[in-house]
């Protein structure tokens, strides 16, 4: 999704996650209205849906909604990031949690989830400031807060809401503040 997002025209990657959003979460809703669509989606998709899948929406209703919201009302920068967090940070904070994490702070949340995407997202977003020469006078700084921005965005829980919808959001709400303050927008114009 970020190689589309990035490479293609703003307008050929918007008509695309469009599309797939009407394709894709209109289904998801009749799927939950109609008990054989849905049994047959189950049977059709059982190796890549979650158990927690069968009886709710589809993960991806979340993933598409939050990145299509994120998309509209954000600057092209901070979606690129906030893509790059959502696809790397979500996960490897999932992992870490799962393999290491055994000191709880929010529910199955842990610190060493919480440190593994404060890590990956430091990282993420210096290769990315790096490779398009932005903020390199504050670099570290930059680097730094928006890992922090990205390890709360995927640590805090919003309600009952799915963190596929939540981290791309609470992402790109603290990434443009954070750029707001250092001159990003002022910069890159």
């Amino acid at each position: 999704m970020f190689l589309a997002y990035v490479y293609l025209p703003p307008a050929v990657s918007m008509t695309i996650l469009a599309i797939s959003w009407c394709l894709f979460v209109p289904f998801d809703f009749l799927r939950q209205k109609y008990p054989a669509l849905n049994d047959w989606v189950l049977h059709a998709f059982k190796p890549i849906m979650r158990q927690s899948e069968a009886r709710n929406l589809a993960g991806t209703t979340y993933l598409l909604s939050g990145v299509l919201l994120v998309d509209i009302l954000f600057p092209r920068p901070v979606v690129a990031l906030t893509l790059l967090f959502l696809a790397f940070a979500d996960p490897i904070a999932s992992y870490f949690g799962i393999l290491y994490g055994k000191d709880k702070i929010f529910g199955h949340k842990s610190i060493q989830g919480f440190m593994a995407a404060f890590f990956v997202c430091t990282a993420l977003t210096l290769i990315y400031l790096l490779a398009h020469n932005y903020l390199t006078d504050r670099l570290i700084v930059v680097s730094l807060l928006a890992g922090l921005v990205g390890a709360f965005a995927e640590l805090i829980p919003i309600g009952k809401l799915d963190d596929n919808l939540t981290l791309p959001l609470m992402s790109a709400v603290g990434i443009s503040i954070l750029f707001y303050f250092f001159g990003f927008f002022a910069i890159v114009g």
